[in-house]
Order: C-alpha cells, then sequence, then structure tokens
C-alpha cells in the first residue's frame, strides 16, 4: 500500500504563544487588581479616616459609585475567567509544573472574589443606601453601620490575596519553559 505525500497531514499548530499571551494578560489584570485593593488599604481609607462623618460617608459613597466603571468591573470578572483558562489549557498540554502556580493563583482569586461578595458589597451597599446624611447623627451611624476597622482590614485580606495571585503567576510564567511532558518524568 503506498500513500500519496503529495498533501501532508495536517498538523496541529502550536498554541504555546497564545497559552503564554493569556497567562501573562491574567498576570497583568490580577496585578492591576491587586494595586487598586492595596491602594484602597493604604491610602484611601486611611485619608478618609481624617474627615468628619458626613464627609466621608459622602466621599465613601462617590469613591464607590466610580469604582463601579466597566474597566474596574471587568477586570475583577476576566481575572478569574483568565486564570481558570490558563489552568484548562496548562493541564491539556500535558506540561504541569505550572499547573500548580496557575492553581495557586485560582484559588487565592477565588478568596478575593468571597470576600468581595461577602463583606465588601454588603457594607458598600449598606452606605450606599443612606443617601445624603441630614444631620451629624444620621452621618455618624452610617458611618458606624460601615465599621471602618472591620473593612479596611478585610480589604488588607483582598489585596493580600490579590498579590498572592498575582505572585503564583508571575511564578507560573517563569516556569512556562521549564515544564516538561508529564510522561517524561
Amino acid at each position: 500500500m503506498t500513500y500519496n505525500t503529495a498533501y501532508p497531514t495536517p498538523q496541529r499548530a502550536d498554541t504555546g504563544a497564545a497559552r503564554d499571551g493569556i497567562l501573562f494578560l491574567s498576570i497583568i489584570v490580577t496585578g492591576l487588581l491587586a494595586g487598586v485593593f492595596a491602594d484602597w488599604s493604604n491610602t484611601i481609607m486611611p485619608g478618609l479616616g481624617d474627615l468628619d462623618d458626613r464627609t466621608f460617608v459622602l466621599a465613601f459613597q462617590s469613591l464607590d459609585d466610580a469604582i463601579n466603571n466597566p474597566l474596574f468591573l471587568g477586570a475583577f470578572t476576566v481575572a478569574p475567567l483568565l486564570i481558570a483558562l490558563c489552568a484548562v489549557l496548562r493541564w491539556r498540554t500535558g506540561r504541569r509544573a505550572m499547573l500548580w502556580w496557575i492553581l495557586g493563583g485560582l484559588l487565592s482569586y477565588v478568596v478575593v472574589a468571597l470576600i468581595t461578595f461577602g463583606v465588601h458589597l454588603p457594607l458598600n451597599e449598606d452606605i450606599g443606601a443612606v443617601g445624603r446624611p441630614e444631620n451629624a447623627a444620621a452621618a455618624a451611624a452610617a458611618r458606624d453601620q460601615l465599621d471602618e476597622a472591620a473593612w479596611t482590614t478585610w480589604n488588607t485580606v483582598r489585596a493580600l490575596a490579590a498579590t498572592l495571585s498575582f505572585g503564583c503567576l508571575v511564578l507560573a510564567f517563569g516556569l512556562r519553559n521549564q515544564s516538561r511532558p508529564l510522561s517524561s518524568r
């Protein structure tokens, strides 16, 4: 039996550059988010802490409204999707040395999301529902309801989790050329 070699068997395209690009993009997005969260704990909340109650409430509401924009919400939403895609793509290659770092990045980002949805969104919605405080007592009550210390502590944990996610992804990126197929181990 002879084979016609005029038409070579199509080879599957190497998607290494695409995998690396997706991982690189996940690093950028996760790093930006880590910076945003760290900024809130280290700069914004301490700065707001120096304000009187009414100004604090109004400024916090304004900042919360401003951060709910397409860029931040898009980055917050796409980050775990990119990281999960990186894990799937790395799993499918059989080169798994960096998979554990990617999974560490994904798990760390899950912590970010849990803190956001479990702590910050409810507190932010509560202070937003107050509206414009009409008097000093209403402003003080709204500020107490937010519980600045708890908000900032949890935000610091969120910033650390986002930074850990970023670090895991950076380490995974550094290992991308050192990964060997699982069968060769």
